[in-house]
């Protein structure tokens, strides 16, 4: 049984009135996770994940209040999940597993940019955004949750310079890596036993996020 690979799919009325569609996982009692989300980022207990789709004009004063308003109209308590926003198509999430890691993203590449861009070499910003959510089924200590978010970010990378994408991400990516409480595995790189699964798994999900982008801006 997986925990990422059946979303549940509803919806949420934006500002302007329009449905647009959410998805939200539950996760596993003692889930612990450390994220980059704009709501219940940091690390912490988690017990829910939602991933929020709004416009590319998107321009809310304060997202985290935003993204907590649509998880309380879920029926979710905003102080106990994750909250994701991105203007890729949620509907068109990608989900890998790789010998029991799991990764679910969704990418969007209106705005791509490479990290180390000088200031000032871009002038536009659009809610782009490729969000990565991520279940290790092994307890990961504190350094090897930190130790995993960077090895997906390398896997991201990976993937957006193998498809030739002009950046190493978007100015508003997101990660969470997701996994039982405790301390029991120590390293989380790339070339450990866990951390080479979450990279393979990370690395196909975007890639086959970053095809079904290309595929509907043609």
């Amino acid at each position: 049984m997986t925990v990422l690979g059946e979303p549940v799919r509803g919806t949420y009325a934006d500002t302007g009135g329009r449905s647009r569609p959410v998805l939200e996982w539950v996760l596993p009692a003692g889930t612990t996770a450390v994220a980059s989300t704009v709501l219940g980022g940091g690390l912490g207990r988690r017990q829910w994940v939602v991933n929020a789709e709004v416009g590319l004009d998107y321009a809310h004063g304060d997202p985290s209040v935003h993204v907590a308003e649509i998880a309380a109209g879920l029926g979710l308590d905003p102080s106990t999940g994750m909250g994701l926003l991105t203007a890729a198509s949620v509907l068109d999430v990608a989900t890998t597993v790789d010998e029991g890691v799991e990764c679910a993203a969704t990418v969007g590449l209106s705005t791509p940019t490479w990290a180390a861009a000088a200031d000032g070499s871009w002038s536009t910003w659009a809610a782009g955004t490729i969000n990565i959510v991520c279940w290790v089924p092994v307890p990961l200590s504190g350094a090897a949750l930190v130790n995993a978010v960077i090895t997906a970010t390398e896997a991201k990378a990976q993937c957006l310079g193998e498809a030739g994408v002009p950046g190493s991400g978007t100015a508003s990516d997101a990660v969470a890596v997701c996994c039982p409480t405790g301390a029991t595995v120590p390293y989380g790189g790339p070339r450990s036993e866990w951390g080479a699964r979450l990279a393979r798994a990370v690395h196909r999900a975007v890639g086959r996020g970053t095809a079904a982008h290309r595929a509907g801006h043609r």
